[in-house]
Formats: C-alpha cells, structure tokens, sequence
C-alpha cells in the first residue's frame, strides 16, 4: 500500500508540472513531441530523415535522452545541423517532466517552432511520465514483432501516433501488417498510424505531413 501511494503522489506531482509545460511552451509558441520507443527501434535515425522535412517550414529543436553517450545527439546534429543537446539521466530508465524542463531550459526554446524529446529506450517506465509534450509518437520496429502493442500496453495507449518502422526487414520477420493494425487498435483506437522505412523512406513523408500540420496547428493558435 505505501508503495503504491508513494507512486500515486510521484506521477500526481509530476502531472502537475507537466501542466506547467505546456502553459510555458504555449507562451513560446513551441511543438513538443515527445518520441518513444524500444531501444533499437530507430527514433534517431527516422528522426535524420524527418527534419530535413520540417526545416522547410519550422525551426526544430532536439533533446536526446540517454544513461549515457552522446552518440545520437552528434548524430542528429551532424545529419541536420538543428540545435541538439544531450541529457544523461544517471541511470533511471525514464524521463520526468523536471528532467523535461531543465532539458528544454538548457536546448533554449527561444526561434524554435518545435522540439522533439528523444526519451529513453524502453516500452515501459517512459510511458508513466507525462513530459509536458504536446503529442507522443511511439514507434513499433518490425524486429520487435506485431504483439507488443498487447504486451506493452500503457505505451500504446498513450500514443497520440505509432509509426512502424524497418518494414524493409519485414520479409525476414514473421510480422504481419493486419495483425500489427489490429493490436494497435486494441490498446488505442484514436491513434494516427505510419508504416515507414527510414532506409527506403517508404512513409517518411506521409507522417512528415502529419507533424507539419500538427506543429503548425500549435504554434499558429495563439
């Protein structure tokens, strides 16, 4: 029982400041879309390939959450140039909206239009957290299998988007498109969902489009 309320007080206080987030980035006039997934997944890499997008449009911002490395944030940095800093959460498997906050204090919201959260690998923990983003994009890699949307089900439901990503390996791994659909739709019936490709850009653009028009949205209702 102390255990459960001690969790129950933790999310409650951080539900809170998540409230504050948003209030500050709608001031900003600033798209927060937090990206989560299993490790692996590919959120650094379908991210190389989906700003070159949004820069036509929109300054972007992106936050690179790891317990270590700064691999992808020189990653992102190098493949488009966009203002990067990496966060390093000494070991917790999750991002809470104070680390969001100092994050995106740190990245300096001021000529950005948006600001992607890399979170941390992991199907579970950073599902729990609301980090104050606008809209969270969950992706789904073919290596994985067409299940986990009924094995992880927090994650899925708290999906505003799920993009499947590495369909060009598809063929190797006993995933099924219907199925993957269909669990999907189980866990969460509202969300928009993507089949992409980073290495072939198959569905790159189709959920580019959804970001412009769900950035453009936010920062043109004032």
């Amino acid at each position: 029982m102390k255990t459960v309320l001690i969790k129950e007080d933790i999310l409650s206080r951080n539900n809170e400041r998540a409230k504050d987030v948003r209030d500050f980035l709608k001031k900003k006039n600033v798209c927060y879309v937090n990206l989560m997934s299993s490790p692996g997944a590919g959120k650094t890499t379908l991210l190389t390939k989906l700003i070159p997008a949004l820069q036509k449009e929109f300054r972007i911002g992106v936050i690179e959450a790891d317990i270590d490395s700064d691999k992808d944030a020189l990653t992102i940095e190098r493949a488009t140039g966009v203002r990067t800093i990496q966060m390093h959460t000494g070991g917790a498997c999750h991002i809470t909206c104070q680390m969001s906050e100092e994050a995106l204090e740190a990245l300096g919201t001021d000529g950005l239009d948006a600001v992607f959260l890399e979170n941390i690998g992991n199907l579970v923990c950073p599902a729990e957290f609301d980090t104050g983003a606008d809209l969270n994009l969950v992706l789904l890699s073919v290596p994985e299998g067409d299940d986990k949307p009924l094995k992880y089900p927090l994650m899925f439901e708290v999906a505003s988007a799920v993009a499947v990503t590495k369909l060009d390996v598809a063929p190797v791994f006993d995933f099924d498109r219907e199925k993957a659909m269909n669990n999907i739709r189980k866990r969460n019936k509202n969300a928009d969902v993507f089949f992409t490709c980073a290495a072939t850009g198959e569905g790159v653009e189709e959920l580019a489009e959804y970001l412009k028009n769900k950035i453009a949205k936010k920062i043109r209702v004032l």
